[in-house]
Formats: structure tokens, sequence, C-alpha cells
């Protein structure tokens, strides 16, 4: 959009006539807005309030100094232009100025008699002149050097953001659509931090329960519960051996593991099944995890730190069902084992001689 900035235009008025046309045609023909007021009566209070305003709308502030000083405000002790100039930089308001230059003033006078210059308050206008020349200004000697100071600074000012300026109502988007788009997106955004909040009270939730490689307690004893093994016909006859969970092995070779069991040449088959059918499956839940062992040539398994927090809350489960003699039987995520858990953890006395364990390392 194309915006068209608007310029307050302060001068003395009757030294200064041509001088502030031409402002004020540089400022037209540069596609902008001029103002100003000097046609207010000076002593008004109301139109002072006015010149205010003005300023305060304005967009930039242009000062045309001459060789007069202008009547003095009594309240303030200073001339309007002063106080105008003084205004706009207490509001940070962007402000340049032409200033007259000595030998354009002399001509003036030559031309236009003595009251082009200042006479009753010669030091106000001094000091005026002295502040204005320590900023930014411009030295004119005729109207054509307005004219390109104008140009110049209309150009500089335009392509600052910061300064609004005026815009044709038939370039402004539609403010309805952007409304309604704005309330849209509110109340999107407001589903979305609703959600974001939920999620991140659930996180918490499981960040505050023992979780086992992403799963908690609860989701990896039912995991392991249904997860069977089958042992070999051979080993099956042999041992006396069904199939079971990996939960339930886990639980009955628990001694065996947290020792750590081996691959060396001369373990038996159930060892050897052990090892390379059953300590992998519980090493893909990081159960179990291999070990190196110094100076030999086998490798070692054993219950990792995981482990042993998994078989610590399984064995309070346990207890907390009230299930001292095995682990609980049935339900969804219990221990489903038999016979062979009790007489792993717990042998029976009989008068028979003993069936032969299946342990690791023997």
């Amino acid at each position: 959009m194309k915006k068209k900035l608007q310029v307050f235009v302060s001068s003395t008025y009757e030294d200064l006539k041509k001088e502030r046309q031409a402002a004020v045609q540089a400022i037209l023909t540069s596609g902008h807005i001029p103002a100003g007021m000097e046609l207010f009566s000076a002593g008004d209070e109301t139109q002072k309030e006015i010149i205010k305003k003005w300023i305060d709308e304005s967009d930039v502030y242009l000062l045309i100094l001459g060789g007069r000083y202008g009547s003095i405000d009594n309240s303030t002790g200073k001339s309007y232009t002063h106080w105008e100039y003084q205004y706009a930089g207490e509001i940070s308001k962007p402000r340049f100025a032409v200033v007259i230059s000595e030998g354009a003033l002399e001509g003036k006078i030559r031309t236009e008699g003595t009251q082009m210059m200042e006479k009753s308050n010669r030091q106000l206008y001094e000091e005026f002149r002295k502040e204005v020349l320590g900023k930014i200004c411009k030295i004119f000697n005729d109207e054509r050097d307005i004219e390109l100071a104008v140009f110049q600074k209309m150009g500089e000012y335009v392509s600052r953001e910061d300064l609004k300026g005026w815009v044709r109502g038939s370039e402004v988007p539609d403010l309805l659509g952007v409304f309604q788009e704005q309330l849209k997106l509110n109340s999107d955004n407001a589903k979305l931090s609703a959600e974001v909040t939920i999620l991140k009270k659930q996180l918490q939730q499981k960040q505050a329960v023992e979780m086992f490689d992403g799963l908690t307690f609860e989701e990896l004893q039912e995991t392991l519960s249904k997860i069977k093994i089958e042992f070999p016909k051979e080993l099956s006859s042999k041992e006396n051996l069904s199939a079971k969970s990996i939960l339930n092995l886990f639980f009955i070779l628990k001694d065996d593991f947290a020792t750590g069991i081996t691959n060396q040449a001369n373990i038996s088959e159930a060892q050897s099944f052990v090892y390379y059918s059953i300590a992998p499956r519980l090493m893909t839940f990081k159960l179990l995890e291999k070990v190196k062992v110094a100076g030999v040539r086998y490798e070692k398994i054993q219950m990792s730190n995981l482990g042993f927090k998994f078989l610590k809350m399984l064995e309070i489960h346990m207890i907390s069902k009230e299930t001292s003699e095995s682990p609980a039987k049935g339900g969804k995520g219990s221990l489903k084992t038999d016979d062979d858990v009790g007489k792993s953890s717990a042998p029976k006395k009989t008068t028979r001689k003993p069936r032969r364990a299946t342990t690791v390392n023997e």
C-alpha cells in the first residue's frame, strides 16, 4: 500500500510566505499532505491545544526558520514557532528544518526591509537558531533549495515503517474478513493450547510411573505373558517341560540370569537352549544384556539394571497379591506359571530322588 505522510509546516508567517508556499508545493508534489496552523491568532489557548493535536496527528514536523523569532507565548516565554519545534521534539516526532542563510537573509532585508529581521527578541532568536542548527537541518538561499530539501527528506521518511501515514480506503484489506480470520485463529490457538496442556499432563503422569524402555510395568508384564516359548521335543520329553511364557521363564531362571549364563563349550542342551533361545527374547526388552569377560573366549549374558528393577517390582506385585506359594495364577498381566516355578523356587520334599534341576552353570 502506498502511504501519504502528513507534514506539519511551522514558521513565522508574514516574512516567509513564499518559502512556505514552496515547501507546501514540494510536499504535495511528492505525494504527501501538508498541514499548518499559521492562521491561528497568537495568545489563544484553545488554538494552542489544537496546534498540539495537529502536531500529534502528523507524521513529520518541518520548520522553516527565517530572520524573525515570532510572537511570544506568555505561558512559555518563547515564540510559538520555538514552542512548536520543542514540543515536536518532546513527543519524539521526526522533525527537520530548513534555515535561511545569512547571505539570503541580508538580501531579503535589502529588498523587503528591516521587518525581515528580528529586533525585539534578538537574543531569543539567536538562541533558537543555534538550537536548530545543532540538529538535522538544511541551509537555504532560495525557494528551490527548500523544494530540494523537502523532496530529499520525504523520500527518506516514506520508507520508514514506523511512520504509518494515510492510505486510500480502497487499498485497505477487508477488515471484517481479517477480523473473522483472527477470531478463527484465536479459537484454533485456544484448542491447541488446551490439547498441549492435556498432553503435558499425560506426559508428566507417565513420567511419574516406572518405565521399562517405554513400557509401564503392567504393559511389559502383559506383553511378556503373551509370548510363548516352545521347547524342542527332545528337551521337553527329557526334562518334562511344556510351553511357557517368557514371563514365567524370566522368573524361573532369575537366579541364573542374576549371576549370568554363558555359551561355554561344555554346557548342557538345556543351558544352550536358555542361552540361544530364551535370553535373546529377554534382551529385546533390555531385561538382559551381554557383558564382557576378560581373558576368555566365551560370551556371558546376565540381568541388566532394568531387569533387576522389573524383577523387584514383579516380586512386590506377587506379595501384594498374597501369592507367596507361587506367582499369581490367571488374570490379565499376572504370572501364569506351572509347577516348574514352584520346583525351581521352593523344591518339595519327596521320598524319590529329586529331578535334576535345569540350571546354567553346573
